[in-house]
């Protein structure tokens, strides 16, 4: 099994930001560097669960938060993605996307898998 730490770490950075904290703050708090708060952010350090939970503590949430469907065998590791970053998209984006998607499925259909 595989664990995704970038999506970790981005979930880390997304709720860091939501609640206005640098990460200059978040490093002082944990006794680290800024500079390995961005590595474990941009997935390029692996955290340990123990980090991750006085990160969560600092940040208010559940560690769960931070580790749910992030295994690349999750079958919902995809899809929560998807979803998350679909939701972003202005309603033009998302009819451009939903078009791409028929072209895909409409030629699997026709022709078999594209891989």
């Amino acid at each position: 099994m595989s664990v995704d730490y970038k999506l970790i770490g981005s979930r880390i950075k997304a709720e860091r930001k939501k609640q206005n904290m640098t990460q200059e703050k978040l490093a002082e708090k944990l006794g680290v560097s800024v500079g390995y708060i961005s590595q474990i952010e941009r997935g390029i350090t692996k955290t340990s669960l123990d980090l991750l939970g006085t990160i969560s503590d600092i940040l208010c949430c559940d560690i769960s938060d931070f580790i749910k469907a992030s295994s690349q065998s999750s079958k919902d590791y995809m899809s929560e993605e998807f979803s998350k970053n679909y939701c972003r998209l202005q309603p033009r984006e998302r009819r451009i996307v939903d078009r791409m998607i028929r072209f895909f499925l409409d030629e699997q259909q026709n022709n078999g898998p594209m891989c």
